[in-house]
């Protein structure tokens, strides 16, 4: 079942993830589960995406990871003609 606000996840998840973690947590759940998805694989979806821009430390709270600026600043060159 899709949610329609972060207030609806499973207490587990909210006192897991800040709360862009969570907003990311849904929106990802929820395009997943539109795209036809059951809810396991959706909910690996979901958790995929908020390990993108997050990681859990020694003690399970979850921390915005720090931003690689090689990756961030990258000029992109084409090899076109």
């Amino acid at each position: 079942m899709p949610y329609s606000k972060i207030e609806e996840l499973p207490q587990d998840i909210k006192d897991r993830l800040p709360q862009h973690a969570q907003q990311i947590f849904v929106a990802a759940f929820n395009a997943a589960k539109s795209d036809g998805m059951i809810e396991n694989d959706a909910l690996e979806v979901a958790w995929n995406s908020v390990h993108n821009e997050f990681e859990p430390d020694s003690e399970g709270n979850w921390h915005r990871k720090p931003e690689d600026p090689a990756i961030h600043h990258k000029a992109v060159m084409s090899g076109g003609n």
